[in-house]
């Protein structure tokens, strides 16, 4: 299923696909590099859109995910928290970052922001038009 969210506070909207069988949400990203400021952890990385070059952004890191892959035992990704609106819903998620690039979709929404929010028909597309009710306000 697809919807359109946008990225709080940054009022980005991008094409999400939403994937019931992934338990976290993912963000493509690249230059993914990791500093320290006022003693935390913090991530600089840059955002692609289907549209072109979004922008480099910082966020605190949140933690290092072991993400299980098919083939292999798992990979260390960095978490980063960000408010996703979709609808009227908002919610802030906890995001890894995985190179999408060669996907069709930069944004991967997982059932960690869809629990007890959404029901999800996976033939649906687009049911929520960005608009006044995707205000970032919580």
């Amino acid at each position: 299923m697809l919807e359109k969210v946008k990225i709080c506070p940054e009022n980005l909207i991008m094409i999400a696909k939403l994937d019931t069988g992934a338990e976290h949400s993912s963000l493509s990203a690249t230059n993914i590099k990791e500093f320290v400021r006022d003693g935390k952890r913090w991530i600089r990385f840059d955002v692609h859109t289907t549209k072109g070059f979004w922008g480099t952004r910082e966020k605190r890191l949140v933690r290092i995910a072991k993400i299980k892959r098919h083939k292999d035992d798992h990979q260390e990704r960095p978490v980063i928290r960000l408010g996703i609106c979709l609808g009227k819903y908002y919610r802030e998620v906890d995001f890894t970052f995985a190179y999408r690039r060669k996907f069709e979709y930069q944004m991967l929404i997982g059932r960690s922001f869809m629990n007890g929010m959404l029901i999800v028909d996976p033939a649906a597309e687009f049911t929520v038009a960005p608009g006044s009710e995707m205000s970032c306000a919580k």
